[in-house]
């Protein structure tokens, strides 16, 4: 009886230390998250900024070589990014 019930402890100590340990993992990465974040714009925060700024309509291209050019954004070497853009800002829209 008494080595069932030691058994029992045991375990609940091992699901207590992987949950504190999953707990530590995942405070670290939303850390280090949000130092990228800061650091570095999505697309869409950089066009943004870009139409903020210039308060003049601008197509999907255009905005692209305006964030590279003022370096809020640069391709990470897509084909084609202002279609990318364009695919984000009509997923936002909806």
């Amino acid at each position: 009886m008494n080595n069932g019930h030691m058994k029992a402890v045991k375990t609940e100590k091992a699901k207590t230390a992987k949950q504190q340990a999953k707990k530590q993992s995942l405070a670290k990465a939303a850390k280090s998250r949000g130092s990228a974040a800061r650091s570095k714009l999505s697309a869409l925060d950089a066009a943004a900024k870009v139409l903020g700024e210039t308060r003049t309509a601008m197509n999907c291209k255009a905005l692209i070589e305006a964030m590279a050019a003022k370096g809020y954004w640069k391709s990470p070497g897509w084909a084609t990014p202002w279609s990318t853009l364009y695919a984000a800002i009509i997923k936002e829209k909806l």
